[in-house]
């Protein structure tokens, strides 16, 4: 029988670089539900890499509410027709939101890289080297 493997929250907070109180938090919010055993929480592998999906999901500006959505569509999955239907117009919502923010994301990059050209540039000509 192979052992099921638990991650303490030490570990994890260790691992991600997070706070306690920021997993506590996830776990108050629904997001996280690890085991109990008296006041120790013990977080599964499962629970490890919800963990690192919420923080990705966090990097690139979703709510709590998104996430939580999000947790659903991957690991709840539905059964009836209606709920499959509804699923797939979720999916290619939440798809284009996420090329939306993309774009977004490279258009601020190359602004970024216009705004670091002029300051360089400013600086070569006041005879500053960076």
């Amino acid at each position: 029988m192979v052992q099921k493997r638990f991650y303490s929250i030490t570990e994890l907070t260790r691992e991600f670089g997070v706070s306690t109180r920021t997993l506590r938090f996830y776990e108050d919010e629904g997001l996280l539900q690890p085991e109990r055993r008296g006041r120790t929480r013990l977080y599964s592998e499962n629970e490890r890499v919800l963990i690192k999906e919420i923080l990705r999901s966090r990097r690139i500006g979703l709510t709590l509410a998104e996430i939580r959505d999000m947790q659903n569509l991957f690991h709840r999955p539905p059964t009836e027709i209606d709920q499959l239907k509804q699923t797939m117009n979720e999916i290619k919502s939440r798809r284009d939101d996420l090329r939306q923010k993309r774009r977004d994301i490279d258009e601020m990059m190359s602004e970024l890289d216009i705004a670091e050209e002029t300051c360089l540039a400013r600086l070569a000509e006041i005879g500053v080297g960076t």
